[in-house]
This record gives structure tokens, C-alpha cells and sequence, in this order.
């Protein structure tokens, strides 16, 4: 049986996550061959790694010889930042990461098609079951919850 291919990626947004630690991952939709629709989700860092395995792989293509030659996409390069800018960073790589996965899978297929890159594009248990989005305002949906946790208990907010 011929292995899936990679048919379509959209990157559809950023996700603030909590755990381990404070991050960000991208929303990605990936169209398999075989006409299964999966959403992944992955931190910039993954694109990273994935990134320095293709131009060690494929150094030829990743243009170290001739950078004429090079084929592989370049990827949004890292940036350090004040944590006050992270969301910022994060939305204004979508649009390059976007771009980066298209021009991944439409690369020759020995590329395109090798283990690292469908290894990534495969869904992972994570991505099965992903986290809610924390609401903006832990505070706030703190002090709804013990108003009406309080209501429940026969309270009176007009006294």
C-alpha cells in the first residue's frame, strides 16, 4: 500500500498554551492523499528543529555549496523579545509559517515527501486532545464563577 502524501497545509491560526510553560502553537490544517483533514498543532521551535534536519539532510538543496541551488524555503528566523511580545511574535510569523509549510510540500517529492517532513505533519496524541484556549482575564471569570457559585447557594447580589 503506497504511503499518504501531503495533498494541502493551511496554517489557520496561533493558540496561547499554559502547560508545561507559557507558549504559543500554530493551528494547522493538513490535507492527506488519502482524503483524511487533520488539525495539528505546533510551537515555532518544532518548525525549527524540522527546518535544521531538512538543510542537514539535504545540504545541496538547502544551498550550503551554492546558494543559487538552494530550494529549501527559508524559515522565519528566531527573534528575542520581551515576554510582553510574544503574542505579537507569534501572530506576525503566521503569515511566513504559512508560507513556509506551502512551499515545503510543493517541493521535489524526495523532499517534500521524506519521514522528517510527514513525521510532523502526522497527527501526535497532543493533537488529538488539545487544551482550551484560557479565557483573557483569569480574574474576572474567577469572580463570575464564585458570583455564581454564591447565587446557587440561595445569595442575594440586592442586599
Amino acid at each position: 500500500m503506497p504511503r499518504k502524501s501531503i495533498l494541502e497545509v493551511k496554517v489557520l491560526d496561533v493558540q496561547k498554551r499554559r502547560i508545561p510553560n507559557k507558549h504559543y502553537v500554530y493551528i494547522i490544517k493538513v490535507i492527506w492523499s488519502n482524503g483524511s483533514t487533520e488539525v495539528i498543532y505546533r510551537r515555532y521551535s518544532k518548525f525549527f528543529d524540522l527546518q535544521m534536519q531538512m538543510l542537514d539532510k539535504f545540504p545541496m538543496e538547502g544551498g550550503q555549496k551554492d546558494p543559487k541551488q538552494r530550494i529549501i524555503p527559508f524559515l522565519p528566523g528566531k527573534i528575542l523579545f520581551r515576554r510582553s511580545h510574544i503574542r505579537d511574535v507569534a501572530i506576525k510569523r503566521l503569515i511566513p509559517i504559512d508560507e513556509y509549510c506551502k512551499a515545503l510540500i510543493q517541493l521535489p517529492p524526495y523532499i517534500s515527501q521524506c519521514d522528517e517532513v510527514l513525521r510532523f505533519f502526522e497527527t501526535r496524541p497532543e493533537d488529538l486532545n488539545p487544551p482550551k484556549e484560557e479565557p483573557v482575564g483569569k480574574k474576572r471569570s474567577g469572580f463570575i464563577q464564585r458570583t455564581a457559585s454564591f447565587l446557587l447557594r440561595g445569595g442575594d447580589l440586592a442586599s
